[in-house]
């Protein structure tokens, strides 16, 4: 039980030792603080374009192939029940056109 007491109280302590260094090297790097804020804008707007680049890429890819295959399978659909009623048609024309024998 001591110990897990002593190991908390390490770990407060450790994060407590962060803060207190991250909050003095703030307050240095305070007057370079617009530069860097840019820099950080410009490698995010950048990380930005390319994952936008690369999600729109991705998507006409995806979408051109779906599609593709939407359109072969509506086109042999079609065609299968357009000569089934041509064949169709053509008994009829010729059942007409011949009479009753």
């Amino acid at each position: 039980m001591a110990t897990r007491h002593l190991l908390v109280l390490f770990l407060v302590l450790l994060v407590l030792g962060f803060e207190v260094r991250g909050a003095s090297l703030m307050q240095a790097d305070e007057p370079s603080s617009p530069a860097l804020l840019s820099q950080v804008q410009d490698s995010i707007y950048q990380y930005w374009d390319s994952a936008k680049t690369a999600a729109q890429n991705l998507y006409s890819k995806t979408y051109l192939s779906s599609l593709d295959e939407k359109i072969r399978d509506i086109y042999s659909k079609s065609t299968a029940a357009m000569t089934t009623y041509a064949g169709i048609m053509t008994d009829q024309i010729l059942a007409l056109l011949k009479g009753e024998q």
